[in-house]
């Protein structure tokens, strides 16, 4: 499985349940990533996407203790729950979306992560992704050049798990 994400210089991710920016050639990326795959994600994140409902063209799973269930939406309780959902479909269509905690709980068992760096530093942040940067067990695979949208550089780039975690459930 794979995760995507945007993040800012500092790897932070959002604030008040919402991104730091929306940047439209990187929503068109995120769709493209995801479509006619499955998308796991958090509550949160589920209520934080337009009018609270689920992707279109995508298997969402949402992940919460609390959430009912929900039209169009395979709601699991735990992590393990999840991982057990997860293996009835094809690793490589499984994508995980956020929020933090389930980006924390996930990305061992991911292959790649497709990240979105944002060459700003947002004020604020509440939310952060691991820095792969740092992290032993991620190195860089692939990088673009960087991208402009009113002042504000980014690319894309994918980076490698070299120490996946098998799902075993």
């Amino acid at each position: 499985m794979k995760a995507i994400v945007a993040v800012d210089n500092n790897w932070g991710i959002g604030r008040d349940n919402d991104m730091l920016i929306s940047i439209p050639d990187d929503m068109r990326f995120f769709v493209d990533q995801t479509t006619n795959k499955v998308v796991v994600m958090g509550r949160n994140t589920l209520e934080s996407l337009p009018g609270g409902r689920p992707l279109k063209n995508r298997t969402n799973i949402v992940v919460s203790r609390s959430m009912d269930e929900r039209e169009n939406v395979i709601t699991v309780r735990s992590l393990e729950e999840a991982l057990k959902e997860i293996k009835k479909y094809d690793a490589d269509k499984v994508m995980i979306i956020g929020g933090d905690s389930i980006y924390k709980q996930f990305l061992d068992y991911c292959d790649e992560c497709i990240v979105t760096k944002i060459q700003e530093d947002f004020p604020d942040v509440d939310c952060y992704f691991p820095n792969l940067d740092e992290h032993e067990d991620w190195e860089i695979e692939n990088s673009t050049i960087n991208y402009n949208w009113e002042g504000i550089s980014y690319n894309f780039n994918w980076y490698k798990n070299k120490k996946v975690k098998d799902i075993g459930v």
